[in-house]
């Protein structure tokens, strides 16, 4: 394919970047990437996979714009309240880069519809804000042998990873770090713990530029290592993560050969 002059001009300072370049740039033209959540982390998500060129950008979500969510939310608007989310994602994504494929999935990411949901994307970023849906994207992804980049956030901290599960035995899945969900009342939500706004964007930001990576193939990846943000602090911790061998999904004996243990998700 041939640039445009529009976007020679739009990717400038992408293709100057000698890791990028024309080649690189073109791949996340071509790039195909399902962003899970409308909400906190899928909002700078989004955005800056658009800016960036990325060619062909989905999202799911099932809710409809609140105005508690424009603390943090900053892909929604005002004027978008009572919108739902996908939808209001597409008008600001038109906005960024009119060239962008959007598909919005106004929907509930369940186990009867996730495997038809991730197929036609190369790369799944996860930026849900429960435990039963995170479980979920992780089997889905590790069964449908795709790349997820996940993130979390509640009150100061966050975490981000890239998990490459089904590329073989150096490669852990989520489940190699936490095996199951925990008890739903061990672990607030956002609504009850709390969610610093900034805090989104910080982590949503660092899971868009891995997502650029995976795409492009450049420096290092994340899998087998997890960041933790703690935003009081200002503290980056980088841990390494290994491939758990008794793992459920992905270790020597695996249990979980479909998504039937999520039927009630």
């Amino acid at each position: 394919m041939e640039f445009t002059y529009e976007q020679l001009q739009r990717y400038a300072r992408h293709i100057v970047l000698r890791e990028v370049g024309g080649v690189g740039q073109k791949k996340l033209l071509s790039g195909k990437v399902l962003v899970i959540g409308a909400g906190g982390l899928g909002a700078p998500l989004l955005l800056y996979l658009a800016a960036a060129g990325v060619g062909t950008l989905g999202v799911a979500d099932h809710d409809l714009v609140e105005l508690s969510n424009l603390q943090r939310q900053v892909i929604h608007t005002t004027q978008n309240i009572g919108l739902p989310k996908v939808e209001s994602a597409a008008m600001a994504v038109s906005a960024v880069n009119p060239d962008v494929k959007f598909h919005p999935h106004h929907l509930k990411v369940r186990s009867n519809n996730i495997l038809a949901l991730i197929e036609e994307y190369d790369i799944i970023a996860d930026g849900s804000d429960n435990f039963e849906t995170r479980f979920l994207v992780n089997d889905a992804c590790h069964l449908a042998r795709k790349t997820l980049v996940s993130g979390a956030i509640l009150r100061f901290e966050g975490q981000v990873s890239t998990f490459k599960s089904h590329m073989g035995k150096n490669y852990p899945c989520y489940r190699c770090l936490y095996r199951s969900p925990p008890p739903a009342n061990l672990v607030p939500s956002c609504a009850e713990g709390g969610v610093i706004g900034t805090l989104a964007g910080t982590v949503g930001s660092i899971q868009g530029t891995e997502v650029l990576k995976e795409i492009m193939g450049v420096g290092t990846s994340m899998s087998g290592n997890l960041i933790l943000y703690n935003a009081l602090e200002t503290e980056f911790r980088k841990i390494s993560l290994k491939r758990d061998t008794d793992c459920p999904l992905c270790g020597e004996k695996p249990t979980i050969l479909d998504l039937s243990i999520h039927s009630e998700t």
